[in-house]
C-alpha cells in the first residue's frame, strides 16, 4: 500500500516553444501535468511511494496521461471511461508586462463525472496520508460530493487527510469557492493555503503567521502551512508558528511550485520529521523546481539536500 494516495484531474499541457504565443505557433510541446498528480510525484522523490486516483477517458490521450505519470514512478489507480474526454491546457510562457497565460479546455471531462463509489476505497484507508486540492470540487458538482464523501473515507479508516486549498479564478468564483470549501474543513487534518486565497476566498485578514494561526484556531486543522510566494512559507502546528524563507532560484517554468512544495513537507511529515525540517525541504524542492521545464519536479533527494546543506540559498528562522 502507499504511503500517500492523491485524487484528481492530471491535464495534457500544451505549450509553444520559448514565448511564442499560440496564434503564432506551429509546433506545441506536450506534457502531462495536475496538481494531485504533481504531488504524487514530489513525495515519491523524495522516498514516499505514493498512487495517484482519478477516472480517465479510454483514448490515446487519456492513456498518454496515465503512462507518463507511471514513467514519473508513481501508481496509477484509474476509472477508465468510455464517456468524457481528457482535459487539456494550453500555456504561454513569457517576461513581464505580458506574463505567463494558462488557458484551460477542461470542460465535459471523464473526471467530472467520477463519483467516490468507483473508487477503490481501500487504498485511500490503508494510506497514511490522502491529499487532494480545491481544484476537483470546482469541476462539477458531482466533484464537490465525490470529494466529500472521499475526505470522508479517509476520516473514517484513519487516515491523514491533507488538502491543497488551490483557488483557482478561472474555475470559480471567490464566494462559490468559499461555501463549498469551508465544508470540507471538518475532513481536513493538514491545510496548505496561499495567504491570497486566505484573504480573497475565506476574508482572512493580518500577515501569513497571523493567518496560520486564525485558520489552525478556527477550524481544528492538526497543521496549516501559509505559503507566500517569493518570501517563503509559515507553518502552524501544536500552536507554533515555524517560519522559512524561499530559496533563491533561476526559474526556468515556474507551473508546479506549489505541488512540489506540498509534496516534499508531506513526504518529509511521513518520514518523521518535525515541520520546521518539513518547510525547509519543501522549500528547497520548489526552489529545484523552478529550474526544470514541465509541471513535475524531477528532482532527486540528494539534489534537495544540497540546496538545504548550503545555506547561502536561503535563511530560515
Amino acid at each position: 500500500m502507499s504511503d500517500i494516495v492523491t485524487f484528481g484531474e492530471t491535464m495534457l499541457r500544451l505549450s509553444p516553444p520559448g514565448s511564442e504565443r499560440l496564434e503564432n505557433a506551429d509546433e506545441l510541446e506536450v506534457r502531462a501535468g495536475g496538481a494531485e498528480s504533481n504531488v504524487a510525484i514530489a513525495a515519491s522523490r523524495l522516498g514516499a511511494s505514493a498512487t495517484w486516483l482519478s477516472k480517465v477517458p479510454e483514448t490515446p490521450l487519456g492513456r498518454r496521461v496515465v503512462g507518463e505519470l507511471q514513467g514519473h514512478g508513481i501508481e496509477t489507480d484509474v476509472v477508465w471511461s468510455h464517456h468524457g474526454r481528457q482535459g487539456t491546457y494550453y500555456l504561454e510562457h513569457a517576461g513581464e508586462p505580458r506574463g505567463t497565460n494558462v488557458i484551460y479546455d477542461r470542460e465535459n471531462t471523464a473526471i467530472s463525472t467520477a463519483e467516490a463509489r468507483e473508487f477503490d476505497i481501500d487504498l485511500i484507508q490503508n494510506a497514511q496520508v490522502f491529499f487532494t486540492t480545491g481544484i476537483t470540487p470546482a469541476l462539477s458538482t458531482t466533484l464537490r460530493d465525490t470529494t466529500l464523501n472521499l475526505l470522508k473515507a479517509a476520516r473514517k479508516g484513519g487516515t491523514s487527510a491533507a488538502f491543497d486549498f488551490n483557488y483557482r479564478r478561472k474555475l470559480w468564483s471567490p464566494d462559490e469557492a468559499r461555501e463549498t470549501l469551508t465544508k470540507l474543513f471538518p475532513g481536513i487534518d493538514i491545510l496548505v493555503i496561499a495567504a491570497r486565497d486566505a484573504r480573497t476566498v475565506l476574508g482572512f485578514e493580518g500577515d501569513p503567521r497571523q493567518l496560520a494561526h486564525k485558520l489552525g484556531s478556527q477550524y481544528d486543522f492538526t497543521t496549516v502551512v501559509v505559503t507566500r510566494g517569493e518570501e517563503g512559507a509559515v507553518g502552524w502546528h501544536d500552536s507554533v508558528v515555524h517560519d522559512h524563507a524561499a530559496y533563491e532560484t533561476d526559474t526556468v517554468d515556474p507551473i508546479g511550485t506549489g505541488d512540489a512544495f506540498t509534496g516534499a513537507f508531506i513526504a518529509r511529515r511521513l518520514d518523521g520529521d518535525d515541520v520546521p525540517t518539513a518547510l525547509e525541504y519543501a522549500a528547497a524542492t520548489a526552489a529545484l523546481k523552478r529550474t526544470i521545464p514541465g509541471d513535475a519536479a524531477l528532482v532527486t533527494a540528494d539534489e534537495v539536500d544540497a540546496v538545504v546543506k548550503d545555506s547561502s540559498k536561503g535563511i530560515s528562522r
